[in-house]
């Protein structure tokens, strides 16, 4: 419930903000909204800081939110969508289902691009293909990444939002009883919260030292074979993203940095601008 009011309240306050805006204007800008409704960005700011203060998982939801969205045909919020007679939405795919859902988050930040309008319909087929599974190989993730615009740099910066938040039991369950490169007491922990057949919802934190802190200490963990997830590890296991896990374990600068940087590249994938798209008056719903 948090979730979908922190996300409606979002969007409701753009589609007020919008009704006084020539929708012709088919650029996105950091300044879009200036004029026509200049409190825009604290009154979201307000609402995200209410949300995360009351629980601190919230910081990391959103970012997967905004991921899960974006690699699905773009950056159009097609994952709040319900299902309708028309289509199949995105939020019952393989990576959404249970999972998918909206601290005082200490860490990067960026400029934000406004001036996005919002999908009519959403699709369930693309959210099962296009997002990368946990169980993903370096080659798949890379892969995935490029086929949306993004450079093996971005791929392991945006991984680094794993330094946050928490994963179900059925995303790792395989690694953890059918892989050798992990960490022996990392294993032993794990597997006390995650058995071998059941418990598919207990959550396991992605960064086990510092969970609801926003820094560097994801690519330490890898270095030391502590990543939760398959992919997770896949950037630190004798492969071409090796070096850049190790820069960032030791320059938490440059990792914000290039987080900041690829925060901004993903947020620019195909979005809906000008007389695109529609601006909802129900998030969960189209026009």
């Amino acid at each position: 419930m948090m979730m979908r009011t922190l996300v409606c309240i979002g969007v409701m306050a753009v589609f007020v903000c919008f009704i006084n805006i020539n929708a012709v204007n088919g650029q996105l800008s950091s300044t879009f909204y200036d004029k026509a409704c200049p409190s825009l960005q604290s009154i979201v700011k307000s609402v995200v800081k209410q949300a995360v203060a009351k629980e601190k998982r919230m910081g990391a939801s959103l970012l997967r939110l905004h991921f899960h969205d974006c690699f699905v045909n773009g950056c159009d919020g097609s994952i709040l969508l319900d299902d309708n007679a028309t289509f199949t939405g995105e939020k019952s795919a393989g990576p959404n289902a249970n999972s998918a859902r909206g601290f005082e988050l200490q860490g990067p930040t960026w400029t934000v691009m406004l001036g996005r309008r919002d999908s009519p319909t959403a699709s369930l087929s693309a959210a099962n293909n296009n997002i990368p599974s946990p169980a993903s190989s370096l080659s798949t993730l890379i892969s995935s990444f490029q086929a949306h615009g993004l450079s093996t740099k971005d791929l392991v910066a945006l991984s680094g939002a794993h330094t946050i938040g928490q994963s179900r039991c059925a995303f790792f369950r395989t690694r953890f009883y059918n892989e050798t490169n992990i960490n022996a007491a990392f294993s032993t922990s794990v597997k006390a919260n995650c058995p071998s057949a059941g418990g598919d919802n207990s959550l396991s934190p992605l960064d086990v030292v510092t969970p609801t802190t926003f820094d560097n200490q994801y690519y330490a963990n890898l270095k030391i074979q502590k990543g939760l997830l398959h992919s997770d590890q896949q950037l630190f296991n004798g492969g071409s993203t090796d070096s850049q896990v190790t820069a960032y374990s030791t320059n938490q600068n440059s990792f914000f940095t290039d987080f900041a940087a690829a925060m901004v590249k993903m947020g620019n994938i195909s979005p809906l601008t000008g007389n695109s798209g529609q601006i909802r008056k129900n998030c969960r719903k189209s026009n």
